[in-house]
């Protein structure tokens, strides 16, 4: 297994510049502001602001390591020098689940409707093809139908449902949809 980590790749979407580009470790400290603030932005995710934080230094450790990993690639999108999105896809070790890798993605509200998401996704992808892995998965909330498209767009399935597996603000449970992307 080989891993391709390329230069920046550069867009510009709607008079909105950008770089999608391999995570460093001196972006750790702005990660963890960025990740902090969008929990607080959508229910979309599954932590709510503050839960699970990831500090500076550990942010930094998981860069490190998913550097050195060929079943893991983090990506940072940067636009007007700031990061505003991340994605990370994080495969195993083991032998038997060595195929797959899974995936997860976001983006500051502010930055919504640029195509950061759809292009951090794109590139996973390629990663993903590039070093013969079988299988990329993901957990949706059933809400989010415009990811939800967004996915099938790319060839994920719907896999199965949790159901009732999360409780928002609202008082209401809301399923999960496993999706997964198989190449053969």
């Amino acid at each position: 297994m080989f891993v391709i980590r390329g230069n920046p790749i550069k867009f510009n979407i709607r008079n909105l510049s950008y770089v999608i580009r391999s995570a460093k470790e001196e972006d750790a400290k702005t990660l963890a502001e960025v990740r902090l603030q969008i929990d607080g932005e959508t229910e979309n995710m599954d932590r709510e602001m503050g839960e699970a934080y990831i500090d500076e230094a550990s942010f930094k450790q998981l860069i490190i390591e998913d550097t050195k990993s060929p079943y893991n690639l983090f990506l940072v999108c940067e636009a007007n020098g700031k990061v505003v999105g991340f994605s990370r896809c994080e495969g195993s070790q083991l032998k038997r689940m060595s195929h797959k890798v899974a995936f997860g993605v976001c983006v500051l509200k502010d930055f919504w409707g640029y195509g950061i998401g759809t292009n951090l996704l794109k590139e996973t992808i390629k990663f993903a093809d590039t070093n013969e892995i079988k299988k990329i998965t993901l957990n949706v909330l059933e809400t989010n139908q415009k990811a939800i498209m967004l996915y099938k767009k790319y060839g994920f399935e719907e896999e199965g449902v949790l159901k009732k597996d999360k409780l928002l603000s609202d008082g209401n449970y809301y399923n999960t949809i496993i999706m997964g992307r198989f190449n053969e």
